[in-house]
């Protein structure tokens, strides 16, 4: 893994992840220039399988201010994925057992500096999962304060 670009922290407090993937994207000349700048909000993205292939959805890329309004893209657009066959198959089979969902985890670009895109299998957690999750947080937190403090 390369340069990181953005990372779905909230998915990893909302959802328990199963299973990681990792997925290329096909992008249009601006989109690539604001992925470069940074400008890419991935908390609300999910992935949808249609028709045995990968589709990002709800992810925003923002428009920079000097792309010309011609060649700008659409904010929040469908992105199509690119994944091995097998790989879209163990995702489709996953979605369809209850509670499951696929989502974006972070963008990064890779040694040969092409954008990717880690995807998981994830379960929704419940409220009391978040909970337990944050409690054992600020245990943790407490532990090392005592520590670094002796």
């Amino acid at each position: 893994m390369g340069e990181n670009i953005a990372t779905n922290k909230k998915a990893f407090f909302d959802y328990h992840i199963e299973e990681k993937f990792e997925a290329g994207l096909v992008l249009h000349g601006s989109e690539v220039k604001a992925l470069r700048a940074g400008r890419v909000n991935l908390k609300e993205g999910f992935i949808k399988i249609v028709r045995g292939e990968a589709f990002l959805f709800n992810v925003h890329i923002g428009i920079l201010a000097t792309t010309h309004h011609f060649y700008a893209h659409e904010e929040r657009g469908s992105r199509k994925l690119l994944l091995h066959k097998k790989q879209i198959d163990k995702m489709f089979k996953a979605v369809e057992k209850e509670g499951f969902t696929l989502i974006p985890l972070s963008l990064y670009l890779n040694d040969r500096n092409i954008f990717k895109m880690q995807v998981a299998i994830a379960k929704g957690k419940k409220l009391y999962d978040k909970r337990d999750d944050l409690k054992e947080k600020s245990l943790k937190r407490d532990m090392e304060r005592a520590l670094k403090g002796e």
